[in-house]
């Protein structure tokens, strides 16, 4: 059975830092593409990084670019989305999700740099982040 299951949300002022974890299980690690996204009431998933874990090669969002990280342990099958200067505009729920035997620019809509929620096969619960002015 595959699970992603994200921790490390919580609340943080703006300018703060956080480190979300995505530990996984159930799937072959060494080749997939995780993803983390994100969502408020309303609107639209919002792809913001990607992994490959097959070669390393990784994606970020223009609006998380510079500021977010994005790293693997492949001995524990856990993907770290390391967030930095954080801003008010980032609290939302943070989602990981897996793409099985692929990697990420296959889940870039063509003709854009955005990262598709569409192309996931799995998803995690979901963790809260918080960012208070």
């Amino acid at each position: 059975e595959v699970q992603l299951v994200e921790s490390g949300g919580g609340l943080v002022q703006a300018g703060g830092s956080l480190r979300l974890s995505c530990a996984t299980s159930g799937f072959n690690f060494a080749d997939s593409a995780i993803g983390w996204f994100r969502q408020v009431p309303g609107k639209e998933r919002e792809g913001l990084s990607c992994i490959s874990t097959s070669d390393g090669s990784t994606y970020f969002a223009d609006s998380v670019k510079g500021r977010f990280t994005i790293s693997k342990d492949n001995a524990n099958y856990t993907v770290y989305l390391q967030m930095n200067n954080l801003k008010p505009e980032d609290t939302a729920f943070y989602y990981c999700g897996v793409r099985l035997e692929a990697v990420c620019l296959s889940t870039i809509v063509a003709g854009t740099n955005r990262m598709s929620h569409h192309g996931m096969d799995y998803w995690g619960k979901g963790t809260l982040v918080t960012v208070s002015s």
